[in-house]
């Protein structure tokens, strides 16, 4: 299990203008080849009128697996530089498609490498990108008296509090990287002086976006 990678949310598609060409990019979370490919057909049926449709993609999450097509550009201008900027920015996961209207001039091949890579960067712009952590989702019982030095506990670490439920005894649901679990129960016992209990319900990837924690299907968010 990879302990966290880089990976799309939620799409989006950015254009540039080189000598009168357009350059339009599409990007998306893809987490199969399978799901790259169909991606890259629908595509090239969206932009049917195009002279290209380049793509790139990187899958698995240590990027096992990386492809790149040129679509009839001269070969390494395209799909290459494309691709080396999905591994630059360390994103797995992701494809993206650039098509091409011809604007009727020549760009070279430096030109056509620049144009390509810029439409990428635009593309990622336009998306929104997360962080994934492989984490335990923990729940943590305690008293009244030792709520207040729980919840400095966890703003100290940055620790999230999902939910929190008031009884006789008081539940608050966190969740924090894996790594992370060993020693946060060590500091809850430390500071509770061993009062508190925690009980760990599960163990799955998250990410925090805009102040808001994603677990499950939420994160993956709309193309």
């Amino acid at each position: 299990m990879t302990e966290s990678y880089r990976t799309v949310y939620r799409g989006g598609t950015g254009e540039i203008v080189e000598k009168k060409s357009r350059f339009i990019a599409t990007v998306r979370l893809t987490e199969t080849e399978e799901e790259a490919l169909k991606f890259i057909e629908e595509m090239r049926k969206k932009y049917w009128d195009a002279r290209h449709n380049c793509f790139a993609y990187v899958i698995g999450e240590r990027g096992e697996t990386v492809r790149a097509g040129d679509d009839g550009e001269p070969s390494g201008t395209a799909g290459r530089p494309m691709l080396d900027v999905l591994l630059g920015e360390k994103l797995v996961n992701t494809a993206v498609v650039v098509t091409r209207y011809f604007g009727g001039t020549l760009l070279g091949t430096g030109g056509l490498v620049r144009a390509y890579s810029g439409a990428v960067q635009e593309g990622l712009r336009q998306s929104e990108l997360i962080q994934k952590t492989y984490g335990s989702l923990l729940e943590i019982h305690t008293d009244y008296t030792g709520l207040g030095k729980l919840q400095y506990l966890l703003g100290q670490q940055k620790i999230p509090v999902l939910q929190t439920d008031y009884t006789d005894q008081v539940s608050l649901r966190v969740i924090l990287p894996a790594s992370r679990e060993e020693g946060f129960r060590r500091d809850v016992t430390e500071a509770t002086s061993g009062k508190a209990d925690v009980q760990t319900l599960d163990s799955l990837y998250f990410a925090e976006l805009a102040g808001q924690v994603l677990m499950g299907d939420d994160l993956r968010g709309e193309p």
